[in-house]
């Protein structure tokens, strides 16, 4: 008989033990932006990744947000941000009335830091202290660097570059919880640790969740001080309401925090049976011709969050989103990488310096299951379907 099962591409790891914390919080009272758990999960993370105190979020993209208004970046600034992310990690740069500039990736997906260096040095007058953008005579201000799907991003080039240059370093680190640095410069450092200030995220599809939320950490405590304001309200004056800034409603809740406490004691567990999952899509795939699953850096301990399998449509005998409507048909989740973030309708007019790879891929591209909680025998029939063993 056919297995018509949903294989979900990726899914929280959720337990029961969590029931605990939620019913305290029920029982207390304690179930919006007030509670211990708030406390000690932002302490857990802190902790986890090696800095001296963490900030919590309504979201990731609020974390991102805030990180842009404490770096003071504003009207008249731009921002270097990569065309090949979510949305979410570039939208933050219009919030705050500022304008992206689209780098290319490399290989690991990451920005492209050698064309990074080229458009600095060519593109760019250093006046002042400050980057200027030849053409628009703009500040460069800051630059996000996405660790996309875990990856971690060349971060020993970036921050000489950052140095040379004067570029804020905003890390979106919230695919990349759980994944540091095993050699160079940055070695036993965590992802999101590293620029001024770095942001995770724990959306449901995320390595550990909350549901939602996110989570802000710096070296920087001032800055981090200054988030928080901002993430409640900017209330001055919490017994007489007084706000001297516009602050925003950023808050986690307790409830939120309440599993996110349970699930960081779970993570080095979910991030090894990541690992152990990928490895047997690569014994696997390398057997079929015509797919490549994308590595991760040998020189980090990647949580591995998304898998990445290359379609080479001549060898494969059919398209990439041939494939994507046959593991579809056969209730296995899948997606291509994100559409190219400078061809999106609100980007067209923004400047794009010589994107390439990102095309590649974003053509050839397709993510397949990853949860924490998939079976063996789940992995066995995605990897049939690949093979074509398994068809509708």
């Amino acid at each position: 008989m056919k297995n018509n099962k949903l294989i979900p591409l990726s899914v929280p790891n959720l337990s029961l033990d969590i029931l605990e914390n939620i019913k305290e919080s029920i029982e207390t009272g304690w179930v919006s932006t007030g509670g211990r758990f708030i406390n000690e999960f932002e302490e857990k993370i802190a902790e986890y990744v090696g800095v001296d105190k963490a900030i919590s979020t309504q979201s990731g993209t609020a974390g991102l947000h805030l990180a842009l208004k404490v770096l003071d970046v504003s009207d008249n600034d731009e921002v270097i941000v990569p065309t090949l992310t979510f949305i979410a990690a570039v939208n933050p740069v219009k919030y705050v009335g500022a304008e992206p500039i689209f780098m290319d990736c490399d290989e690991t997906l990451n920005m492209d830091m050698d064309k990074l260096e080229i458009f600095l040095s060519d593109e760019c007058d250093f006046i002042d202290n400050k980057t200027i953008n030849k053409k628009t005579r703009k500040h460069i201000k800051a630059l996000i660097i996405v660790h996309v799907f875990g990856n971690p991003a060349n971060m020993d080039k970036l921050m000489h570059l950052a140095s040379e240059f004067n570029l804020k370093i905003v890390e979106d680190a919230t695919e990349a919880l759980g994944s540091f640095f095993l050699d160079g410069k940055f070695k036993g450092k965590h992802c999101g640790t590293i620029g001024d200030i770095g942001v995770y995220s724990f959306n449901a599809n995320k390595i550990i969740t909350t549901g939602g939320g996110g989570m802000i950490v710096s070296n920087d405590l001032t800055l981090l001080d200054k988030a928080n304001f901002l993430g409640v309200q900017a209330k001055t004056d919490s017994l007489y309401f007084v706000h001297d800034e516009i602050g925003y409603n950023y808050r986690m809740t307790n409830i939120q925090a309440a599993f996110g406490k349970s699930q960081i004691d779970k993570l080095e567990e979910f991030v090894a049976t990541k690992i152990s999952n990928y490895n047997l899509y690569k014994e696997k795939l390398a057997e079929i011709d015509g797919l490549r699953l994308l590595s991760f850096r040998d020189d980090c301990r990647c949580n591995h969050w998304f898998y990445s399998v290359i379609v080479d449509s001549s060898k494969y005998g059919m398209t990439r989103d041939q494939l994507l409507n046959k593991l579809i048909d056969n209730n296995v989740q899948s997606r291509p990488v994100w559409r190219l973030i400078h061809k999106q309708k609100p980007y067209l007019q923004c400047r794009a310096f010589r994107i390439e790879k990102a095309l590649f891929y974003e053509e050839s591209l397709l993510n397949i299951p990853c949860s924490s909680n998939l079976l063996e025998e789940d992995l066995e029939r995605v990897i049939q379907i690949l093979d074509g063993k398994e068809m509708i």
